[in-house]
């Protein structure tokens, strides 16, 4: 079944045009990520899913619903954490928790949600006082409170440390598995392919790709990005004059040479022949990073607003 549905999907405030031609669907039980950078339009495109927002031309629907005209059939399935969405300072966590369940005929209960989420001991915690990962824990909670079919996670982990990342990856997955269906908006490239079954990159308010991250990943044709340090001194000159070489760079002791699906052979054989050593060789592959920058190098500049 389709979760969401999103068709020509226009956002447009005055003269300014945030969303433009934006189309997409979500499968029941997928984590669909909205990829794209700092302004692209995807905060706006969930806020109008959300029904916070009136779309300016397109349609929008949930489970079949239009947010906006059938708000109260939408509302009762979906759960919303926004990246603007604040908490009171001086609530506390139970307190901001059974609150929120209080507006659902038949919501989770909430001292299990703190379990499930690790906030047990911080249930009576004032939220200005939480870290910045405890306050993510508790965006997820208030927004699973109501036992929603979907969730809308936006721009999640901004500002998180690394581990603390990496944990709400691990909550983002464990409510998946719940069976929550969760359209998270993110401009990390790492987050999306850890995450995300599909993606759509949206680039100054249009859709530019839309496919699993490792599909995406394989329309690039980055060929081959070899690092390694040379044992002895080493011309990068006669290095990019190699066959299927197109550049070699170095970057203080380590070199750099990019060239296609050949380059490493070509590369450690002549380095064999001169009898230098290799230290510390990688290979590094295309990534769905590549693969953004890919996409969105060709979309024309008249869609910058």
């Amino acid at each position: 079944m389709t979760a969401i549905e999103v068709a020509g999907l226009r956002k447009a405030y005055g003269e300014r045009i945030a969303v433009r031609d934006v189309s997409f669907s979500v499968a029941e039980g997928e984590i669909f990520g909205l990829l794209g950078p700092n302004g692209a339009g995807k905060s706006t495109t969930v806020e109008c899913v959300a029904g916070l927002r009136q779309p300016s031309g397109g349609s929008v629907r949930v489970f079949g619903h239009d947010p906006v005209r059938e708000r109260a059939a939408v509302t009762a399935r979906l759960g919303v954490q926004l990246q603007d969405s604040q908490v009171q300072a001086n609530l506390r966590v139970r307190e901001a928790l059974r609150l929120q369940a209080s507006f659902y005929p038949d919501p989770a209960d909430p001292d299990e949600l703190l379990e499930i989420l690790g906030l047990t001991r911080q249930a009576g915690v004032r939220f200005g006082k939480l870290s910045g990962g405890q306050r993510q824990r508790l965006s997820i909670a208030l927004a699973l409170v109501g036992q929603p079919d979907v969730a809308i996670l936006d721009e999640l982990t901004t500002g998180l440390d690394p581990a603390a990342r990496r944990d709400t990856w691990d909550l983002i997955a464990a409510v998946r598995d719940r069976g929550v269906t969760i359209l998270l908006v993110t401009h990390f490239m790492d987050e999306a392919e850890r995450l995300c079954d599909r993606v759509a990159v949206i680039d100054a308010g249009r859709v530019v790709a839309c496919d699993s991250p490792s599909m995406l990943t394989t329309r690039v044709d980055a060929g081959q990005r070899i690092r390694f340090v040379p044992s002895q001194p080493l011309d990068e000159r006669e290095l990019a004059g190699l066959p299927g070489i197109e550049s070699a760079t170095r970057q203080g002791e380590e070199f750099l040479v990019v060239g296609d699906g050949e380059a490493l052979s070509v590369l450690t054989a002549h380095l064999a022949r001169r009898g230098v050593l290799a230290h510390r060789l990688r290979v590094e592959q295309a990534s769905l990073d590549d693969a953004y920058l890919a996409l969105t190098a060709h979309a024309p500049a008249a869609q910058a607003s």
